[in-house]
């Protein structure tokens, strides 16, 4: 039996249902669970079978025979083998139709609770799956967080998570049996920082689903994250994530921007604060919101030059706020963003927008890709566009980058720049800037890596024998 298992296991390619049936006439699938529960001593034996059944299952043949064996399926789920375990909930997964699944619901949960890590990973797929079918969603809720160890609650707040992914129905029942409450529960338990850590982490995965937000607004998770933030006493690590969090999530909560922007001045965390900040800008809801008052901030740390984690952060987050990622604002925040950059450049000695654009152009290159991205997202605007070309000190620094970790930046920028010196009617119509649109079109048109001016090589392949 061993050696046929390994022969059926190391088979290349999928089994056919011949082949399957050539091997359980053989060896019946009575035989090899009895081999499974009584012959654990034969080294290598558990292995192997489970590996063999598994194949067989993925079988139209082996999974037409699974309905006639459930008390297997039922012991296995109990096994103390982790491999068995694995097998049995992997078998369950096949089987979501069947309605015999309703009796084997709380066994897939204690696998989850209590399995290892791949164990759990397949209950969890299984449980998944299950809530799919309507009848599914009937038996697998509620599900009791409390009673478990922390490693335990977890898995059963991600099984919520996943869970609230499948559909809109599925997180309506979620909602509805106040599901979410869970997460709620164990952020206000802030006693165990890597609990927290892997629930802030599980919210983050909420923001990202389609109808994530529309039912997150309505709990206090958003109030709970503005507490964390504003919270001196909680761990930084633990308010570094909310922020992030919050950039992602909560565009449309003015409390949540407002304890943001107060974690600007603390040196440790205002990166983080910038760039949740950034997240928040890169949609036209969260720029709107963010331009009035929190875009000060990010605009005066964009052109400071008080530390270089600072300002580079602080840079993507203006190229996010301005509109690299997306369309333009309506007419109230375009001008709420041009009056907070002028407004920055007359308080500091550049004077000028261009001023301060061409000093962040003559920094390390890092701070210069972000300059680029920066550059990319407000040049679409006239006046951006004048204070550029007014500035031949700019013009020749974008289109002459050669430091190879700014190249593509630089490109992006003198395709944005070409586009809008093309559709300006102000320009177009001024022949003084008809040298500069050519400047800019040679430069797009060498592409990012300037191909026209690639050095060639002083030494001939065979001069190296």
């Amino acid at each position: 039996l061993l050696q046929a298992a390994s022969d059926f296991v190391h088979y290349p390619g999928p089994h056919s249902d011949d082949s399957s049936r050539d091997f359980l006439n053989r060896f019946p699938l009575p035989v090899i669970i009895n081999a499974l529960q009584t012959q654990l001593d034969v080294p290598g034996l558990e292995n192997t079978l489970v590996a063999c059944l598994e194949r067989l299952f993925n079988t139209k043949l082996g999974a037409s025979l699974i309905p006639q064996y459930m008390p297997f399926v039922q012991v296995g789920l109990q096994a103390d083998s982790q491999a068995v375990r694995s097998l049995a909930c992997k078998t369950v997964t096949s089987l979501l139709e069947n309605a015999c699944l309703i009796k084997i619901y709380p066994l897939l949960l204690d696998c989850l609770i209590n399995g290892n890590e791949q164990v759990a990973a397949v209950a969890t797929d299984a449980i998944k799956k299950l809530a799919g079918f309507p009848e599914g969603m009937e038996i697998i809720f509620p599900i009791i967080a409390s009673q478990c160890s922390s490693l335990g609650r977890v898995r059963v707040l991600a099984l919520v998570v996943k869970l609230f992914s499948v559909s809109r129905s599925a997180a309506s029942t979620i909602y509805s049996l106040n599901l979410l409450q869970l997460l709620e529960a164990e952020i206000r338990n802030a006693d165990d920082t890597l609990v927290t850590l892997s629930v802030l982490e599980l919210i983050y995965e909420l923001a990202e689903i389609e109808h994530g937000t529309e039912f997150l607004s309505k709990t206090s998770i958003f109030q709970l994250l503005s507490s964390m933030i504003s919270h001196n006493s909680m761990e930084s690590i633990l308010r570094s994530r909310a922020m992030m969090i919050s950039g992602r999530l909560l565009s449309k909560v003015k409390a949540v921007i407002s304890s943001i922007d107060g974690r600007l001045s603390d040196r440790d965390e205002c990166e983080t604060a910038l760039e949740s900040l950034g997240h928040m800008g890169s949609s036209i809801q969260g720029a709107t919101l963010l331009l009035s008052p929190a875009a000060r901030h990010v605009i005066n740390a964009a052109f400071e030059r008080q530390g270089h984690g600072k300002q580079l952060a602080a840079l993507h987050a203006l190229g996010n706020i301005s509109g690299e990622t997306r369309s333009e604002l309506n007419a109230e925040e375009e001008e709420n963003l041009r009056r907070l950059i002028y407004e920055t450049a007359s308080r500091s000695s550049k004077l000028t927008p261009s001023g301060l654009f061409l000093s962040v152009l003559q920094q390390d290159s890092e701070i210069r890709l972000a300059g680029y991205r920066m550059l990319s997202g407000l040049v679409a605007r006239p006046w951006c566009l004048m204070e550029i070309c007014s500035k031949q000190e700019i013009i020749n620094k974008v289109t002459d980058e050669t430091t190879k970790i700014g190249m593509e930046g630089r490109y992006n920028c003198c395709k944005a720049i070409h586009k809008s010196l093309t559709v300006s009617s102000r320009v177009s119509a001024n022949p003084a800037f008809a040298g500069i649109a050519a400047k800019f079109q040679e430069a797009v048109g060498m592409g990012p890596y300037l191909v026209k001016r690639e050095a060639q090589p002083a030494v001939i392949t065979a001069d190296r024998f």
